[in-house]
Formats: structure tokens, C-alpha cells, sequence
């Protein structure tokens, strides 16, 4: 695989930058916990859906962690009608479903926009490709029902974190315009989504930036390396990947910030819209960072990035 080093430049300039400024519907019942620990309000928490009522294929048993779920948070008004997928991170092996979920929900809501967020399977019980089409349906799921949800069907991103941010890279570079021939009508639907938010995002699956823990989750202790480069997002841009804003930190230690920086300049090659906030300082996993006060102006960047683009209105409840 091609190394530049045009990524170390890339990451000089934006660490130097970027550091100074420091069927039909029925509503279910409100779920019981996992309420989000947000100062904003959520105005409407169903409980976590289905995303294959029916069972969700390639499934190893009945429990619950055999069962991908969506669960929905709608604001209490959606100027711009967009929507966010949620998918938390936790290195294929667990998922931070409050810290990098249900709160990363309530933040959106505040925002004026809907926010659905992504409990998909994980290793080793599942590796890919039973990941991604968990994304991918999630993706179709709020296409097919943006009605209902009061969004538009081409308004519709998701944001990853850590692992997450890796699920949410390869659905942004591996989708598909749907199967009109399917008599499922989210099946129908195409898997794109319209925009990205990539935060500490694990990105390459090849050394030395790999994070290995991701690697051994997702494909199993003696991945072919054809599967290795096929799940490499870098690998894979083009000019039809979604825009992008991307958030990391120079001393992450645990994916190292590379990962963002290279799929940064695969973007840049491409011609996608793409933006970058790299911090000195912060480490990993700090999710919204309310109260740090090094990361907590990232949030801020990014809901300009979004209203700049017609993801969110200029103005908001917060």
C-alpha cells in the first residue's frame, strides 16, 4: 500500500493550525433506560426497533445481541428535515451506546435534527460483512421511512466513533442504489449516506496505523489480505464518497491519527467536500468533550460544517 508524505505535511499543518485555535408505522412505547445523559431534551426516545423484524440474516442465534436495533430520537422540530445514524464505537467488541450514542442523540436533537442511533453485532460471534449490512440497513430503514420521521431521503448522514467511525467510512464507500426488485421496500432503498462525521475514527485495516483490536474483531485472528485492502476505507474514495468532516487528535494512542489524515487526503484526491479538525491534545474516546476544555470547540465546528451545508438550521435551541 502506497504511503505519502504528503500525510505528514498534511498533519503538521492541520495539528499546528487546528491546536492553536483549540409496512406502516406505529410509534413504540418510550424505552426504559439508556436515556440520554445530555442537558438537551429529547422529545421523542422510542424504544430500539428491529432493523429485520423477521430475523436479520446471517444470524447465530436469538439473543439479543443477535438482533441489530435502531432506536429513534425525533427533535421537537426538523427545519432542514436531516438525519443522522449513530454508530457508536468500542472496537467491534462492545458498543458505547451512551457516551457515543444516546448523548451524541440529544446533542443532535437540541440542533433541530432527528438522530437514530445504530446498536449493530459485533465480534467474534459476527465479522464482516455482517457489520456493514447492518449499517447499510439501518441507512435504507431511515430512507424508507423518512415520512414518517419528517426528514428527506437525501438528507440522511452518519456519524461513526473510533470503530464506529470505521463501520461509518466503509458504508460511505461501499454502498449501493438499492434493489428495486426486492419485495422489501427497504431493500429498495439506496445505502448511501449524504453526508459523514468521522470522529477518532479508526479508517485503515494495514500496518502500522491499524488499530488491532478492530482488525481482529471484525475479520478474525487470519484475515486474507484481499479482505484486509477491502475494508481499508483510504482504499476506496471516490468521487461519489459522501462530504466529510473529520475530528481527531495528534496524541491519540489508541488509533493512531493518521487514520484521519489519510482518509482526508484520499477525499482531497477525489474532489469530495472534506473538512478536518486535528487537536494536539486529547486522547481518545472523548466523545462530545463538553466539558474538556482543549476538545469542546469541536462541536462547535461541526455544526457550522452542517448548517454550511444545510444539515441544521442556523438557528437552533442551543
Amino acid at each position: 500500500m502506497r504511503r505519502s508524505g504528503f500525510w505528514v505535511v498534511i498533519a503538521f499543518v492541520m495539528c499546528g493550525a487546528m491546536g492553536m485555535a483549540q409496512g406502516n408505522i406505529v410509534a413504540p412505547p418510550v424505552p426504559q433506560g439508556n436515556a440520554p445523559q445530555s442537558s438537551a431534551t429529547v422529545t421523542t426516545a422510542p424504544a430500539p426497533m428491529l432493523l429485520w423484524p423477521g430475523g436479520a440474516p446471517g444470524a447465530q442465534g436469538s439473543a439479543d445481541e443477535d438482533k441489530p436495533t435502531l432506536t429513534v430520537y425525533l427533535p421537537a422540530s426538523n427545519p432542514t428535515r436531516t438525519a443522522v445514524v449513530i454508530a457508536p464505537g468500542g472496537g467491534y467488541q462492545h458498543l458505547s451506546m451512551v457516551h457515543e450514542g444516546s448523548e451524541v442523540a440529544a446533542w443532535l436533537n437540541a440542533r433541530g435534527v432527528a438522530a437514530f442511533v445504530l446498536k449493530y453485532r459485533l465480534g467474534m460471534k459476527y465479522h464482516n460483512p455482517i457489520e456493514l449490512e447492518d449499517a447499510q440497513r439501518a441507512i435504507r430503514t431511515v430512507r424508507a421511512r423518512a415520512a414518517d420521521y419528517g426528514v428527506a431521503p437525501d438528507h440522511i448522514g452518519m456519524w461513526g466513533f473510533s470503530a464506529g467511525g470505521h463501520l461509518t467510512a466503509s458504508a460511505g464507500t461501499h454502498f449501493d442504489a438499492g434493489d428495486t426488485a426486492s419485495p422489501d421496500a427497504i431493500e429498495q432503498q439506496s445505502s448511501r449516506p449524504d453526508f459523514l462525521i468521522l470522529a477518532y475514527p479508526v479508517i485503515t485495516l494495514e500496518a502500522p496505523y491499524v488499530h488491532k483490536g478492530s482488525r481482529l474483531y471484525l475479520l478474525g485472528q487470519t484475515p486474507e489480505q484481499a479482505e484486509v485492502d477491502a475494508l481499508s476505507a483510504e482504499l476506496h474514495v471516490t468521487a461519489q464518497t459522501p462530504p466529510t468532516f473529520l475530528f481527531s487528535t495528534t496524541d491519540d494512542r489508541t488509533v493512531p491519527v493518521l487514520n484521519s489524515v489519510m482518509f482526508y487526503e484520499a477525499l482531497v484526491k477525489a474532489g469530495v467536500p472534506a473538512e478536518m479538525h486535528i487537536f494536539q491534545h486529547g486522547g481518545h474516546g472523548s466523545g462530545l468533550a463538553p466539558t474538556n476544555p482543549q476538545l469542546s470547540p469541536w462541536t462547535e465546528m461541526l455544526i457550522k460544517w452542517m448548517r454550511e451545508r444545510g444539515y441544521a438550521a442556523v438557528s437552533d435551541a442551543k
